[in-house]
């Protein structure tokens, strides 16, 4: 049973990897190939479900600490039309985004954080924001690498990968049908949020967030100077946005060599 196991899961495998989907962004920008296969195994619906009520109750809870920004707030207006700019283009990443029901909030906190979770919920701390002094250029590309990830469905693909570790064998039978793998968010007890994703995911979240930034007309080179304020703040206690998301002179290399990709789309943007 056990030799079975390992042969149907190496097939599965094998049948997922060439059943990856392939990448929707345009011709023109950065290049990060298509969507893992592992996607096809967990119901986006299920995912996007489970961080609508996660995000919502982090919203209650930020609130009932008379810590979430209301409409009103100059901080929480700047970040909203920067994702009025930015979010037009995320469709192109994932038909999805077309139907998600984006929400924006800042909550006020010392931490230097910001996340977007699945189906378009975006935060940000106000912590980053006055901490790092962010110009409107760099949130853009902090908002843009977030948005990357649900747009990439990483949260989707470490679940898929979790989901076919712990079935095994019996996931093959149930590959096209899916059985009971709607239920995977609910039976993992999963927090969205503290998700943490590999180098792989944060380099192509840099590649996709400079291009979402840049499409909207925000300088991609922001880019490069945000992980130079992200490794200042590091000289102490890494922040906590730091800490999920690994800096390094690789990463700003890689993104120095995608700018010629990304640069004549802000150009563009900003003589159109």
């Amino acid at each position: 049973m056990r030799i079975a196991s390992t042969l149907n899961l190496a097939a599965l495998s094998t049948a997922l990897l060439l059943g990856a989907v392939p990448a929707l962004g345009q011709n023109d920008g950065v290049q990060v190939g298509g969507n893992s296969g592992f996607t096809k195994l967990v119901p986006a619906e299920e995912i996007e479900q489970a961080a609508k009520q996660q995000y919502a109750k982090m919203m209650q809870e930020a609130a009932a600490q008379n810590a979430l920004a209301p409409p009103s707030n100059a901080q929480l207006q700047r970040l909203r039309r920067i994702a009025q700019r930015i979010i037009p283009h995320a469709e192109a990443w994932n038909p999805r985004a077309k139907a998600w029901q984006w929400e924006v909030n800042l909550i006020g906190s010392k931490q230097i954080n910001a996340f977007c979770m699945p189906g378009g919920k975006i935060a940000f701390y106000t912590g980053i924001l006055e901490q790092l002094q962010l110009t409107d250029d760099e949130v853009a590309m902090i908002m843009g690498h977030e948005m990357a990830h649900a747009l990439r469905e990483h949260a989707r693909e470490r679940m898929g990968k979790s989901a076919a570790t712990s079935i095994g064998a019996s996931l093959l039978s149930q590959l096209f049908g899916l059985g009971d793998l709607g239920q995977t968010v609910a039976s993992y007890g999963v927090q969205l949020l503290n998700l943490r994703f590999g180098r792989e995911d944060e380099s192509e979240a840099d590649l996709v967030g400079m291009e979402l930034g840049a499409r909207a007309g925000f300088n991609p080179r922001a880019g490069i100077t945000l992980w130079q304020k992200m490794a200042d703040a590091n000289k102490g206690a890494p922040p906590q946005w730091l800490s999920t998301h690994p800096a390094g002179a690789t990463r700003i290399a890689d993104m120095e060599r995608n700018l010629p990709r990304v640069v004549p789309l802000y150009e563009r943007a900003r003589k159109g």
